[in-house]
């Protein structure tokens, strides 16, 4: 099988995975147990966890809030902003992209049908890129909190998050980034930038999966949304997930030693598929901003062939995918290409190809050999 889904979950490194095995046996304690040594070793791991995390994403490690990943981090930002605007009798208003990830869209799109928010769809252009024009219109505009994901989960657009977030402390208003394809593969700077809220996931880069992280400027108010303990300031409760926190933190080590070299050589493999594809299959459409997009990102359209056709031949030995993962089994067109207002052809010929750090050359030239066989295979029988 070779594995081009890296958007949707990343191998764990074998370095991240000892250190994981340590903390579920040698180091194995509580860190909320103070009464002994096992207790106290385990509160230093994640005190050690804390600062890789921390300095990754330049931030301070008082800032981080451990959650079982960018799902519930997202959950925690929006309700838990919200919760604490409305204990104040205000009527919030959010503002975010039409193409954010699913937990975001969802979280904001139940909240209003409740009647608990008002909601400000940002458009995007067929790149999937925003107009910072109407960025800063919408922070003028009485907005309780903004929502700007840092790179797209399906087509790999970077968002500009420096001057978002610019742009939201101009006008006070909080800024939830949605980090998670961001994280381990762009510098991304939270204190300086001013971001007031990043989410993000182990598994997207080479850690576990079932771990992440909210990252919270100080200051800014948020209610939990459980209870039943005191642990991380009482917002997110309960027994810390010591073996996903550890290999958290390692991950984020090892990609703030080898990032910039990685995503370079995880570029050039992309470039290198992508022209192989285009070389060898006719009408093959690039999705997406390709001067500004993910170093493992590769989304196709192949007009005219449906992109289930092809995933049933592949299946076996090739791991790609139509779209998110998030939204997988749901027959409906894809949000993001919708939002970018593609063709019906080419969302219905669309597919997510998504390089690593693992990922060989070997991967790819047999990669773009099988695709180009069925898609001739297909085009074969439809004519």
């Amino acid at each position: 099988m070779i594995y081009l889904d890296y958007h949707a979950t990343t191998p764990s490194d074998r370095r991240v995975a000892d250190k994981v095995l340590w903390a579920m046996t040698d180091g194995f304690g509580n860190a909320s147990s103070i009464d002994h040594g096992i207790g106290d070793a385990a509160e230093a791991a994640v005190k050690i966890a804390k600062q890789q995390v921390a300095d990754l994403i330049g931030a301070l490690p008082r800032d981080i809030l451990f959650t079982s990943g960018a799902t519930e981090s997202i959950n925690l930002a929006i309700q838990g902003t919200i919760q604490h605007l409305e204990n104040k009798g205000i009527f919030p208003h959010i503002a975010l992209t039409a193409v954010e990830h699913k937990a975001v869209l969802d979280t904001c799109l139940a909240l209003q049908e409740r009647g608990r928010v008002r909601l400000s769809l940002l458009p995007v252009d067929a790149q999937a890129r925003i107009d910072l024009a109407q960025v800063e219109q919408a922070c003028a505009s009485s907005l309780d909190l903004l929502c700007v994901m840092a790179a797209n989960n399906e087509v790999g657009t970077i968002y500009p998050i420096e001057k978002i977030a610019a742009i939201a402390q101009t006008h006070s208003v909080p800024f939830l980034c949605d980090a998670t394809q961001a994280v381990g593969k762009l510098p991304l700077h939270f204190s300086d930038w001013g971001i007031t809220m990043l989410a993000l996931s182990a598994h997207k880069f080479y850690g576990p999966q079932g771990i992440g992280a909210l990252v919270v400027k100080r200051g800014h108010p948020l209610e939990p949304l459980g209870f039943g303990g005191g642990q991380q300031k009482g917002l997110r409760p309960g027994t810390l997930n010591l073996p996903g926190i550890v290999g958290l933190g390692a991950a984020c080590h090892l990609r703030s030693l080898e990032m910039a070299v990685d995503e370079v050589e995880i570029g050039q493999k992309r470039d290198r598929l992508q022209a192989l594809l285009l070389k060898t299959i006719p009408n093959l459409i690039i999705n997406g901003d390709q001067k500004h997009r993910l170093a493992g990102n590769l989304h196709i359209s192949i007009p005219g062939i449906p992109n289930s056709a092809i995933i049933a031949r592949v299946r076996h030995q090739l791991a790609i995918a139509t779209g998110s993962a998030c939204s997988s089994g749901v027959e409906a067109p894809s949000h993001v290409l919708s939002a970018m207002n593609l063709e019906k052809s080419s969302m219905e010929g669309s597919l997510r190809l998504g390089l690593g750090k693992f990922t060989t050359l070997q991967d790819i030239q047999e990669a773009a050999a099988l695709l180009q066989q069925v898609v001739s295979n297909i085009r074969e029988l439809m004519t």
